[in-house]
């Protein structure tokens, strides 16, 4: 490798190791998602709301239900006076789980939810509906209570990231108003955005404002306005956090979803996986199938040649055998010394002998000798030999 090629290597080298340091150590930039797990440190998780609930409630129990809210209500003996906690930016339940929820709040049981919307199937039984503004509002956004020992002063204020979401309408006869949003344009009952329905022996607390239980919010100094609302549910001897109707969760896309979910079925394809490793590791290693031994082509050229040459000495046919000779010796001058072989005279003599380095003498012996068996129409053995003779003492 010459000196150029080597600096221009080295240049690459140093460019792309620059590439690569820049990309570990540069800031990553934020993450601006909705995703509300309990995992998700990004602004609009809920990480912090959820370690502050087990903090907060060291003699209750805060427990984290990754499962569908079908599932978890059909298969878990549920302890009595708790409350479920949904935030999500859109919660939507499917029939099953409403009225599985819904007979969990019947019993006495609490049911707290924020989001933008709850779904058709909620809001249809409940009597409830919103209305959001699907666009980011451009001034902040000042939630409050009715009443008058939770107002906060001064007020808390939203803007990054928020949608106005109020309730259009609800049942009077069994909802509370609780919150709304402060407007200096509209009235208090047009804003409203925090009720409480009353469902037999329990109740559905709902909010507008999931964006006030996200990271973001809870360590922006409006902390106060999440723990109010929260409050409601106090009485509660233990809280279930939803970490399932996230806008965050992790979804198995791949075909394989199915046996992963199963714990049998996981368990027994990661079993077969480490066993394929393991045969592969001790009995993969390669092995040399038995080469054939193969016998190479014969050189039949001398066999034919033997057989030809027996057959014209058989039939004594002198004179084709001379005829081929010279044709073949002539055939050879052409392709070799690009010469014209039509007259065989004194000219062609001396440019034979000046291509082929050998003196006038020789090559006019040859020449001449040809000339005259060419001009015979019989021959003998002794001619043929004699011709072979000048001819491989000519080419040599």
């Amino acid at each position: 490798m010459d000196k150029r090629s080597r600096n221009i290597l080295i240049l690459l080298g140093i460019a792309l190791l620059t590439i690569i340091i820049t990309e570990i150590v540069r800031p990553k930039p934020i993450n601006w998602r909705s995703s509300y797990t309990s995992t998700d440190k990004i602004p609009f998780g809920s990480y912090v709301l959820f370690e502050e609930l087990k903090s907060l409630n060291e003699n209750k129990d805060v427990v984290l239900i990754p499962n569908n809210p079908y599932d978890f209500l059909s298969n878990t003996e549920l302890k009595d006076n708790s409350t479920y906690i949904f935030i999500n930016s859109y919660i939507n339940l499917d029939k099953r789980s409403y009225e599985k929820l819904i007979t969990y709040v019947r019993e006495g049981n609490s049911v707290f939810m924020a989001g933008q919307s709850f779904g058709s199937i909620l809001q249809d039984s409940l009597a409830i509906e919103t209305d959001i503004e699907y666009q980011l509002t451009e001034e902040e956004i000042t939630p409050t209570f009715f009443s008058k020992s939770l107002k906060e002063k001064p007020l808390p204020k939203f803007k990054k990231n928020v949608y106005r979401t109020v309730f259009k309408s609800f049942d009077t006869t069994k909802t509370t108003a609780l919150g709304f949003l402060k407007s200096d344009e509209l009235e208090d009952i047009d804003q409203v955005n925090f009720i409480k329905v009353e469902e037999g022996e329990g109740n559905f607390y709902f909010n507008t404002l999931p964006e006030a239980f996200s990271n973001y919010y809870m360590l922006k100094g409006n902390e106060e306005y999440a723990a109010k609302c929260l409050s409601f549910i106090n009485d509660s001897n233990t809280v279930y956090w939803d970490d399932y109707l996230k806008d965050g969760r992790k979804v198995i896309d791949s075909p394989m979803r199915f046996v992963l979910n199963q714990t049998s079925l996981k368990w027994a394809y990661y079993l077969v996986m480490i066993g394929l490793i393991v045969f592969v590791i001790f009995t993969g290693k390669r092995e040399q199938r038995i080469i054939p031994v193969v016998k190479p082509l014969e050189n039949t050229s001398i066999e034919f040649t033997k057989t030809i040459g027996d057959l014209y000495f058989q039939h004594k046919d002198y004179s084709n055998i001379i005829v081929k000779k010279i044709t073949y010796f002539l055939e050879r001058i052409r392709s070799n010394y690009y010469l014209k072989t039509n007259t065989l005279d004194k000219k062609f003599i001396n440019r034979l002998a000046v291509k082929t380095g050998h003196s006038i003498e020789e090559t006019t012996t040859l020449i001449e000798y040809i000339n005259t068996l060419r001009s015979r129409s019989f021959h003998t053995e002794v001619d043929l030999i004699e011709l072979n003779k000048k001819i491989e003492e000519f080419t040599i």
